[in-house]
């Protein structure tokens, strides 16, 4: 991965939550955008216009589809079993458990997969390993500035002002954008990078299956860090009878030690992952025009995927 400065300009790389994405972009975009086969690509239309209103507004160097290889590692459900079991559809001894996906949204994610792959953006998906994994290690590496582009607020962890790290989150389409920084944090939640983690974990998360500390919500969370510092620090402080937590909290905290003891390492997305050694440099012209030209008559892709190639092309 190329970084540093290239004729005179900064860096700047863009992770994409692309699973987070092309949900939105399933259920942003109606399914009678069509193949001429009939096939619905409104997940696969959405996500080109997507990336391309996001690099014409943000002007990325870099750029890298992170991908869920396995979207529900076994490693996390080893230490919270009930880590997304609400989502699996069918569950699987040798291999990962299938996620409950809507019936025309599956058949579209091949073909995302092909045209990134053809257009020649970065497509980086690690096996045991969530797609926030792979952003996480992407962005502990970066030596320039950070956009990652997500839907799922668990990245927040990420957000860094001294290293340029920070969550562009969709709020429609994405051409309205929530751009939070360690000010917006602050004001939202009252904690910064990783406190975020600390307070999911403590309050819980019931999107990915996460129990949280009974009774401790997001407000009396977001006060204990503010009064102890991290976690390892409220701990501390249920086994100090001068500290100040009411009897209610500390009894309930002391009964969440088994969850506590494990939750951070689920909740806080790995930056070790063995990354494989990929060009993550916008690419100006297809990678392989002759495939893209094929996916583009096969399913219908038109002026989503010109526009895309255009502004790559700029």
């Amino acid at each position: 991965m190329a970084y540093g400065m290239m004729r005179g300009v900064t860096r700047r790389l863009m992770l994409l939550d692309t699973a987070s994405l092309y949900f939105r972009a399933y259920f942003g975009v109606p399914e009678s955008v069509k193949a001429p086969d009939g096939t619905p690509v409104n997940a696969v239309r959405g996500l080109l216009e997507f990336i391309d209103r996001l690099v014409r507004d943000h002007r990325p160097t870099d750029l890298v589809a992170c991908m869920d290889a396995d979207w529900r590692p076994q490693w996390r459900v080893d230490l919270i079993p009930s880590y997304k079991a609400h989502r699996v559809a069918e569950e699987h001894e040798a291999g990962p458990d299938e996620e409950e996906v809507p019936d025309t949204l599956s058949p579209q994610v091949p073909v995302i997969e092909a045209v990134l792959d053809a257009l020649g953006i970065a497509r980086v998906g690690v096996a045991g390993y969530e797609a926030d994994d792979v952003i996480g290690t992407f962005t502990a590496r970066a030596k320039d500035p950070v956009d990652i582009v997500t839907g799922d607020r668990d990245l927040y962890q990420l957000v860094d002002d001294e290293r340029e790290v920070r969550v562009l989150y969709p709020l429609k389409g994405v051409g309205t954008l929530q751009l939070t920084d360690e000010a917006w944090l602050r004001e939202k939640y009252g904690v910064v990078g990783r406190g975020y983690a600390d307070l999911a974990l403590l309050r819980g998360d019931p999107s990915d299956g996460l129990p949280g500390v009974p009774g401790i919500g997001e407000k009396t969370a977001a006060k204990l860090l503010d009064q102890f510092g991290d976690l390892a620090g409220i701990m501390a402080a249920v086994d100090d009878p001068a500290a100040k937590l009411t009897p209610s909290q500390r009894k309930r905290l002391d009964e969440a030690r088994a969850y506590v003891a494990v939750a951070p390492k689920v909740v806080l997305v790995a930056a070790d992952v063995p990354l494989p050694d990929v060009d993550t440099a916008l690419p100006r012209e297809p990678r392989d025009p002759a495939a893209l030209e094929a996916l583009a008559a096969r399913w219908g892709l038109g002026g989503s995927l010109q526009r895309l190639q255009a502004t790559l092309g700029t």
